[in-house]
């Protein structure tokens, strides 16, 4: 059996509502990979949290054991506590108002049927190494966005 990959994710929003970064890190054995991205126009701080982890279970090119980290208590608490009600609810909340950021919601459902995910929750801002680059990488996510944007 492979050793499982190790997943750091962060979003960024500058200024909430405003443009947006994401970063992931993905570590497994001795190998890495960095990821971000952004968005230049208007996102939030939500959005580019779930938009973290997706991009990360589909840059994997097989179903694998994933240990997940993130600092948002929105992601861990949706995909494990939430996503499920909701998805009977016909995607509504329990006080039957649509989900917001549905479209996200659906892309981690599905991105995380590939893989066995176990996900945890880190202090963001706390000095956890793989939280400190996925925050680095969601910065850069987002300037490279709003640089793109402007030239």
């Amino acid at each position: 059996m492979t050793e499982p990959v190790i997943i750091h994710t962060d979003g960024a929003c500058i200024p909430n509502p405003g443009p947006g970064g994401w970063g992931a890190l993905l570590r497994q054995g001795g190998h890495e990979l960095e990821l971000c991205g952004g968005e230049a126009g208007e996102t939030t701080n939500n959005r580019m949290e779930l938009t973290a982890p997706i991009r990360a279970l589909d840059a994997l090119k097989r179903p694998v054991v994933v240990h997940l980290y993130t600092d948002s208590t929105y992601v861990r608490n949706g995909i494990m506590k939430w996503v499920a009600g909701w998805s009977r609810n016909g995607w509504q909340t329990s006080a039957k108002q649509p989900v917001k950021n549905v479209d996200l919601w659906q892309q981690l459902v599905e991105a995380t049927s590939r893989h066995q995910v176990e996900w945890h929750w880190v202090k963001g801002h706390a000095g956890d190494e793989g939280n400190e680059r996925a925050d680095r990488l969601a910065a850069r996510g987002l300037a490279e966005a709003v640089a793109a944007a402007a030239s």
